[in-house]
């Protein structure tokens, strides 16, 4: 969804929640075919690889190259570190229902702390025209998005940030 679009709404609500349950059940497809014809267990890992190659490609020519927003602003989320437990939980138990569980209890636990090294430069509190805001605020300000629906913009209650 949105979510998972811009920098200035990664530290909301929504992205924590909605993007890690959406996300897991092609990388459980995918493992459930290389283990159970190969046994391999590596399916999330190239799963979440070729999506995230997928989206670079997608925020390098539709957000950079079509509107020229900042590819800082437009990164994709990792879920690298949440496919590699889930591969790993698939591995030592060879359970698929102790997989679904614990490992998929670790892929949603997992999602956030592992974006932080790429979100935490964009919480930094700065001074702007005499109010304190992050980093990505400043960034929505600036770079307006007139395409975008109202009622995703409001996802912090009460407030419409890039306005």
């Amino acid at each position: 969804g949105d979510w998972d679009f811009w920098s200035d709404w990664k530290d909301r609500r929504l992205w924590v929640t909605v993007t890690p349950i959406v996300l897991v059940t092609f990388p459980a497809a995918v493992q459930y075919f290389l283990w159970e014809r190969f046994r391999q267990p590596w399916g999330a890992a190239v799963c979440v690889l070729a999506l995230l190659f997928g989206e670079w490609i997608n925020r390098y020519f539709n957000f950079w190259g079509w509107t020229y927003f900042p590819v800082n602003f437009v990164f994709p989320a990792i879920l690298t570190p949440g496919a590699i437990l889930l591969d790993t939980v698939l591995l030592l138990s060879g359970s698929y229902l102790f997989t679904a569980i614990i490992g998929g209890m670790a892929w949603g636990l997992i999602f956030y702390p592992g974006n932080w090294p790429i979100i935490a430069p964009l919480h930094v509190p700065v001074e702007y025209n005499g109010m304190l805001m992050s980093v990505a605020d400043i960034q929505g300000y600036n770079y307006v998005r007139t395409g975008t629906p109202e009622y995703i913009r409001m996802v912090e209650k009460g407030t419409l940030r890039t306005f």
